[in-house]
């Protein structure tokens, strides 16, 4: 990799063949095939041979394998078979799970990748982060990731955070100088590299290396450290199921004493007592989690959020607080101009008048200080900005104010500290500083007014009617930039230090209006408990405008401004919070603080963002939402969440998704564990009373895939509905194993194992020990399939509707005819060692199966329903 920083950028230029208009679209797409997508390669993947061999490292296949040889010493080859065909059958859909789980993970980390703006032909365009080739000219602003390393060609006060490389916190400030002695990594100050931060300012960048010919290339792999850890739901569940597998082998063990206690061959004990093992553990709770999981985000990503993290999932279930950006999140984010407002006169865009020099002046500072532009009707940029274009093109049809034939001679880019943007361009001889922002902090600074008869001195008159002009705005919902200039001496670049002596130009008010979803997000908020709370960088009198009529803000609420919040202590804001409704003029350390109070009082915070500053923010919320189309790619790294239409409806949605995917993982898990809780149950009962052995080894392991795979999946897939916002938030620190679910699994076990045991005495009164064991692997194989309508939800399965869920009906009738199978084909009959049962046997054992449901679904029906009616 050769050492670019030590290079004169002309002759970097002429080495890639490229200039200042950028490379031509057909040379980009021929370095791209010769050089490869900007990416960086990950570790070597496992094979599929691989990964089907690593499904036998678990220690529950190694027991089924143990399984296997004692049945294959004890002569009994259908069932060493059976075992077998279940071994390879388990790793195959691991196999199968495992590579679709990478196929998912891929689509999702494309989704969230991010882009860059590169000139090529002369155009400023946007294209995929992958897309950008050695040569490519780079524009880098604020908020911006570095996608590839480059040579900075032209700098505009150029701030990088370079933490993923060097460590250091501290932002690094770039410059465009030549440099002539060789300098580590840190101070290579007019360089920028792969995954850093632009925090500050502007540049245009020469890429000289992209994908592992960076520099983090060389160090780094991409996020492939992060995503093998588990949710803490996954690890409370694999705890359980620990201590669970502990209580089951202690009863396998209790049953191969009393086993041989009775008599009964030593394999035959040993036989039964593993296959036991294997039975009641519920092996597929994992992967069941796992599969909720990845169905869950993948709905959410249709739905235009994407999950970064998983265990957001699960944390959006919980969520009590949803604090959000005004602009583009509860607003269309679609800016038009509405009324400008100069010489004391409020107009019309329309009426203004290029040949007079005021509105003249006011037009160039609303195209001049503004970075956005228009390209093939689309806008790149601040929506702010780009409405001001917008405007200037409707009334500039020879195109005299555009920024194209106009050199930025300096320029101090927008923070929302300062709240301004200024830009120093040479106008008719004179060199003008052109400065745009807020209209507080833009009066503050300003000691002329510009009118028609010319310049004067400002009045606290003038200030008074401009500030009345101001809120009247501001009472109808519109958004307001002022606008000032300042005339400077000398060629030299523009400091913090010259924004002040302004001559005041105007007022240009806009409108966003809200989202028509927006209410009904909002309202659907309130009722499930959630409390949304609008933060924004407007006046206090136009949030709350907006928060007023999407219903954020009721009587009885409170608005505060940045410094009425800068001046509260902790103790009055924590006894507020809960009436604060709007936060006007915020800065990024109070979101940071609103974060804080709300967590400190126990609620579970989700917080938006879109700029740089709002990162911290992001990372201090226990779910951080970034903005997809207006986000900047530092946000979008620090969320956990990305709306991809930066909608707040698409919040409330996936609040909804979330709190499914968590009632259906609870649901899947009370299906497998009460469908366990009656096989053990069966088992220690025929044990103490020394009955005959209920179930074969094989009738175990069919029921253990048939019953715990098909319908637990199907039950995953039952779709959210509107009743979930309707619940209160859930309380994080309640585990999912609390006293009620607990209940619920032993009545619900019990009832199919007392309509099992019922079956196997039948059986044992009619046909002997092969009928009675027949009649009650039949009987709890159809009781667990009907079960699985009862663990779809508290409604009964007639209110749920069978419609809603076909997969669950699937699994079910599925499930039945591998049944009937093994009762009426004698080959699989004799391979799982049942014994064909009458007509009346069959009846009996149906009855018996369907028992269960019915007692429960009729619960339901005159308890729950009624409830819910």
């Amino acid at each position: 990799m050769k050492d670019y920083y030590l290079q004169k950028k002309e002759r970097i230029l002429e080495e890639f063949g490229s200039s200042m208009t950028g490379l031509s679209g057909q040379r980009a797409s021929e370095i791209l095939q010769e050089k490869g997508p900007n990416m960086l390669q990950e570790g070597k993947k496992k094979s599929t041979f691989e990964v089907f061999l690593s499904q036998f490292k678990d220690l529950l296949v190694i027991i089924l394998i143990i399984a296997a040889i004692i049945s294959m010493i004890s002569g009994n080859t259908e069932s060493t078979i059976v075992i077998f065909c279940v071994i390879i059958l388990n790793a195959v859909l691991g196999t199968v799970q495992h590579k679709k789980a990478e196929k998912s993970l891929e689509s999702l980390k494309s989704l969230s990748s991010p882009n860059a703006k590169v000139i090529r032909d002369g155009q400023k365009i946007e294209i995929p982060s992958r897309d950008v080739v050695p040569g490519d000219i780079v524009v880098l602003e604020a908020g911006d990731m570095v996608v590839a390393d480059g040579r900075i060609l032209e700098n505009f006060s150029l701030q990088v955070n370079e933490s993923s490389l060097t460590g250091e916190s501290t932002n690094v400030d770039k410059q465009d100088i030549d440099m002539d002695k060789e300098a580590p990594l840190a101070d290579r100050v007019n360089m920028v590299y792969s995954s850093s931060l632009v925090t500050y300012g502007r540049a245009t960048v020469l890429v000289t290396g992209t994908g592992m010919d960076t520099e983090i290339g060389k160090i780094a792999s991409l996020m492939n450290a992060t995503q093998d850890k588990k949710t803490p739901l996954q690890v409370s569940l694999d705890q359980f199921s620990s201590r669970l597998a502990i209580i089951i082998i202690a009863i396998c063990v209790i049953v191969f004493g009393l086993s041989m206690y009775r008599d009964m061959p030593l394999l035959d004990s040993l036989m039964f007592a593993v296959a036991l093992a294997v039975a009641a553990i519920p092996e597929a709770l994992g992967s069941i989690v796992t599969i909720v999981q990845a169905m869950g985000t993948q709905k959410m990503a249709k739905e235009h959020a994407i999950i970064k993290e998983l265990k957001a999932v699960e944390s959006l279930g919980c969520v009590s607080v949803i604090c959000s950006d005004k602009t583009g999140t509860l607003t269309q984010n679609k800016m038009t101009v509405q009324q400008v407002y100069a010489d004391g006169k409020v107009m019309l865009p329309e009426e203004l008048d290029l040949t007079n020099e005021l509105h003249r002046y006011l037009i160039l500072d609303a195209a001049l200080a503004n970075d956005s532009a228009i390209v093939d009707g689309k806008g790149i940029g601040d929506p702010t900005e780009f409405c001001l274009i917008e405007m200037i093109s409707r009334i500039d049809s020879e195109n005299r104010f555009s920024r194209d034939d106009r050199t930025r001679l300096s320029e101090i880019p927008f923070d929302s500290d300062r709240k301004l943007m200024s830009v120093k361009y040479n106008i008719d001889g004179k060199n003008i500083m052109f400065t745009k922002g807020a209209i507080d902090v833009l009066l503050d600074r300003t000691t002329h007014f510009h009118t028609s008869e010319g310049v004067r001195n400002i009045t606290d008159e003038d200030i008074e009617t401009i500030h009345a002009q101001n809120m009247e705005f501001s009472e109808n919902g519109l958004r307001v930039l002022a606008f000032a200039y300042r005339e400077m001496d000398g060629e030299g670049a523009i400091s913090l230090e010259d924004e002040k002596n302004y001559t005041f130009l105007g007022l240009i008010s806009m409108m966003d209006p809200p989202r028509e979803e927006s209410m009904e997000a909002v309202e659907d908020a309130k009722s499930a408990g959630i409390k949304p709370v609008m933060i924004t960088g407007d006046h206090k009198v136009t949030a709350t405008a907006i928060a007023r009529q999407i219903g954020i803000f009721e009587d009885g609420d409170m608005a505060v401004t940045g410094v009425e919040l800068d001046a509260m202590s902790d103790a009055e804001l924590d006894e507020k919070i809960k009436h604060i409704s709007v936060y006007a003029r915020v800065s990024p350390e109070n979101k940071i603080r609103i974060v804080d109070a709300w967590q400190r009082d126990g609620r579970i915070v989700a917080m938006t963002g879109d700029g740089v500053n709002d990162a911290p923010a992001l990372k201090k919320a226990d779910i951080g939402v970034a903005m997809g189309i207006t986000g900047t790619e530092v946000s979008k790294d620090a969320a956990a969440m990305i709306l991809t239409d930066d909608n707040f409806a698409t919040i409330i949605k996936a609040v909804a998704n979330g709190r499914n995917v968590y009632r259906n993982i609870k649901n899947a898990v009370k299906f497998l564990l009460s469908g366990n809780m009656a096989g053990i149950l069966a088992v220690l009962y025929t044990s103490i009373m020394a009955l005959p052995v209920p179930f074969a080894p094989v009738q175990l392991l069919f029921m253990n895939l048939l019953t715990d795979s098909l319908p637990a999946i199907a039950i995953g897939m039952e779709p959210a509905d509107h009743g979930l916002l309707e619940d209160k938030p859930r309380d994080p620190k309640e585990g999912i194993m609390n006293k009620s679910f607990l209940i619920q699994l032993g009545v619900m076990g019990g009832l199919i194992a007392v309509c099992t045991m019922i079956a196997f005495h039948i059986g044992l009164n009619t046909g002997g020990a092969a009928v009675a064991s027949t009649m009650a692997f039949a009987t709890l194989t159809a009781a667990r399939l009907f079960h699985g309508f009862n663990c779809r939800g508290d409604k009964s399965v007639f209110r749920l509707g069978f419609s809603s869920n076909w997969a669950s009906v699937g699994a079910f009738f599925a499930g039945i005819v591998l049944l009937a199978l093994v009762l009426f084909v004698p080959a699989l009959g004799h391979l799982f060692e049942a014994v064909s049962l009458t007509g009346s046997q069959l009846a009996t054992v149906f009855g018996l199966a369907v028992i269960p449901t019915v007692l429960i679904q009729a619960y339901k029906i005159i308890m729950k329903d009624k409830i819910s009616r």
